[in-house]
């Protein structure tokens, strides 16, 4: 009874919380909806920058601003394009660069994003930027982050079910079964919905530098500089959250031509 119980509430979740994202085109599991998450986000935006070091008034500052406003720009674009200009109405675009050698940047939900100075020497210039604010600008409009939070918590109701199903067998048994679970929903499924991600946000980023005027081919010269600053150091690709350095690269150059043809379509020259 628990069992059934159990798989009708899993598959309600499944009719109910599948929508179409206007950007991809696909539907995506998500029961988290951005009226929800959005305050969540712009707090914990604004707590990480008073815990953290923002530099203003700097090249580097007015640099960070001036490409995120036109990745900003690119993103109205492309959603006007798409028929959806209503999409980032609740968005509250803002672009800020942190003291921190770490390589990293990254983009919270409703377009709060955060450039590390550690990530600069390897973007070098206003395209390697536009590549990295692309990219991560493009995780937001996806709703990764809304779909990872659905996936983990659907993990974990997975979990229960072992739980459950388990339940009269011997504790040996029980944790067979959980440990095999375990490994099988982080390898077999949220690695490689994270490494979708990662490609999702590549494509589309590519778009968005297309759009803002940068070429997306400058793109491949990033990603190369960042391969050669991470030599050796990432794990095998199975079990990274990423793509592997050389699966990104192959997987850009053949976007690149459709985010081109993409920018010409909105009406884009690009450089």
């Amino acid at each position: 009874m628990k069992k059934h119980l159990l798989i009708g509430i899993f598959a309600a979740g499944l009719v109910y919380s599948c929508a179409t994202n206007p950007i991809t085109g696909k539907k995506n599991f998500n029961i988290v909806s951005n009226t929800a998450l959005f305050p969540t986000s712009f707090q914990q935006y604004g707590t990480f920058l008073k815990e953290n070091k923002v530099i203003t008034g700097t090249a580097d500052a007015r640099k960070v601003e001036a490409v995120g406003m036109r990745i900003k720009a690119a993103a109205e674009k492309y959603l006007i394009f798409l028929g959806q200009s209503q999409y980032l109405a609740d968005y509250r675009w803002e672009y800020k660069l942190i003291d921190n050698k770490e390589v990293n940047a990254w983009c919270m939900p409703g377009g709060k994003i955060v450039v590390y100075s550690g990530i600069l020497p390897v973007t070098v210039n206003d395209s390697g930027l536009a590549t990295v604010m692309g990219h991560e600008v493009s995780h937001a409009l996806a709703n990764h982050g809304a779909q990872r939070m659905s996936a983990s918590q659907l993990q974990q109701l997975g979990a229960v079910g072992v739980s459950v199903a388990t339940g009269g067998k011997s504790e040996q048994t029980q944790q067979i079964w959980g440990q095999a679970y375990g490994l099988g929903s982080q390898f077999g499924v949220m690695l490689p919905f994270s490494r979708n991600h990662e490609t999702e946000a590549d494509k589309i980023g590519l778009t968005l530098m297309a759009i803002a005027g940068y070429n997306p081919d400058e793109s491949i010269t990033f990603w190369s500089r960042m391969a050669a600053q991470s030599s050796g150091q990432a794990p095998p690709e199975f079990m990274s959250t990423h793509p592997s350095d050389a699966t990104r690269i192959a997987n850009l150059k053949a976007l690149i031509p459709e985010a081109k043809a993409l920018a010409t379509k909105v009406g884009i020259i690009y450089k």
